[in-house]
């Protein structure tokens, strides 16, 4: 074997994962010593592919593209597993979890309807040759970041939407940047009318105890098997068997109706990070009836170290999606990318600013930069205007982030469908749209529909 610099399969992973992770670490320290970055709010992950991207387009640094696009495919499955197979001690308040869910996908369909909005006025007045269904592409990007932009926008490039992957991400790349401002903006808005001062708040980390790193029962630390090593294990079989499950069921599909196998197969392997998790919420249930019934003794996920994998893979996604943006492929949508941009920020304002009240009493303000920073951005661009005006996240703010991304699989799992449905022609789109008001009527009237009897 050749273990020279020659050997690119050996090398490449390696010098390029040691570019972003340097990159990384540069991003880290703007953040900490430029003073207008620092108070951007802007994630360090996310400034750090905003730096890749300017190096990549400006030719000094030849990053292989194909290298970006598989860490940002592998990574959200990854990130998703990782989370997926946490252990909890105690069952999640139902209701709080579910409606949390419902309001996370409920903003998805009104980022679909929006953006679908757009695409169609555009397609049949100034840009007859724009692809219909590329409106739907805001949802994945404001709502669900670069990893599912990157996917489903790869997906509409190989049915004929020509620069669909980097629309896609520049989309997700200018919801990040409308979280970093409106959240500046905002926090600063309620610090004032409550009379704070920014200066006055100060970092807090927390109590640091034993509960912090380990629960009951784990594998102990004097096993011959590292930690990390366990958890990093059930992550790939994890993925293993998301991979061998979603070859089988595609290769059905692709068997029964060859025809509708062409459009449905590529959505199955772009929403790879779904099927990763609903794997990972059944072996994580498996591990916790082998406990119970006392065939297995230990508890074999450790949550921080999951957190902390789910936070890397999370991070090492938004580097590699925001470099990945190729922005020659934007040539001639640029009219369509600022006006949905524009117009995901804007829907998605106004429709947090009414239905979080109706969810969150007590708690609007936090609720809403929260929900405003994640369901343009990550969770991370949500949490960090939070730490702003909730420091020791006193309020149920923070859970509803958490809880309602693990309920918003399951109520999210039907946009798959929709997501499939659009391309494949100009009343299909119609048609999406369609579906997408009549489902978010259904969970606005599950979220803050009046019931018979009950004053709300």
């Amino acid at each position: 074997m050749d273990f020279s610099a020659a050997n690119r399969g050996l090398w490449d992973i390696f010098v390029w994962g040691g570019v972003i992770a340097l990159l990384l670490l540069f991003a880290n320290l703007l953040t900490r010593k430029v003073g207008f970055i620092r108070k951007s709010l802007m994630p360090v992950a996310a400034l750090a592919g905003f730096l890749l991207l300017a190096l990549r387009a400006s030719g000094l640094l030849k990053f292989p593209p194909e290298l970006l696009e598989m860490v940002t495919y592998h990574g959200i499955a990854i990130g998703f597993i990782a989370m997926a197979l946490r252990t909890t001690k105690t069952e999640v308040k139902g209701v709080f979890a579910f409606k949390s869910g419902a309001l996370i996908v409920s903003t998805y369909l009104v980022q679909a309807v929006a953006g679908l909005l757009v695409s169609l006025l555009l397609y049949y007045t100034l840009m007859p040759t724009l692809f219909p269904a590329s409106g739907i592409l805001l949802p994945m990007a404001f709502g669900q970041g670069p990893g599912q932009a990157n996917n489903v926008g790869t997906t509409y490039e190989a049915l004929g939407f020509m620069g669909g992957r980097s629309f896609g991400l520049s989309l997700a790349a200018a919801g990040y940047l409308t979280a970093c401002f409106v959240g500046i903006w905002y926090t600063r808005r309620v610090l004032r009318r409550r009379g704070v001062q920014s200066e006055d708040i100060k970092p807090i980390s927390g109590s640091v105890v034993t509960e912090t790193f380990q629960d009951v029962n784990e594998v102990p630390l004097s096993e011959s098997v590292d930690r990390l090593s366990l958890q990093v294990a059930l992550i790939l079989i994890t993925y293993l068997i998301t991979f061998l499950l979603t070859r089988l069921v595609t290769a059905g599909i692709s068997a029964v109706a060859p025809g509708a196998g062409k459009s449905i197969v590529p959505l199955f392997w772009g929403f790879n990070f779904i099927t990763g998790s609903l794997v990972a919420m059944g072996m994580r249930s498996a591990l916790g009836l082998l406990r119970k019934s006392g065939v297995m003794t230990r508890q074999y996920q450790n949550n921080y170290l999951l957190n902390r994998i789910s936070g890397l893979a999370f991070d090492l996604m938004i580097v590699a999606g925001i470099a990945s943006i190729e922005i020659s492929d934007l040539r001639g949508l640029w009219a369509p990318f600022a006006i949905m941009a524009a117009a995901g920020a804007i829907i998605t304002y106004t429709y947090l600013k009414w239905v979080v009240p109706r969810l969150s009493t007590g708690y609007e303000d936090e609720s809403f930069i929260a929900m405003y920073g994640m369901l343009t951005g990550t969770i991370s661009s949500g949490i960090l205007p939070l730490r702003q005006i909730d420091p020791q996240f006193k309020t149920p703010a923070a859970d509803q982030l958490v809880v309602g991304s693990g309920t918003g699989i399951l109520f999210g799992a039907p946009i798959l469908i929709l997501v499939g449905l659009a391309p494949n022609s100009n009343l299909m789109v119609w048609v999406t749209m369609a579906l997408c008001l009549v489902y978010l009527a259904g969970l606005l009237w599950f979220m803050v529909g009046r019931r018979p009897g009950k004053k709300k």
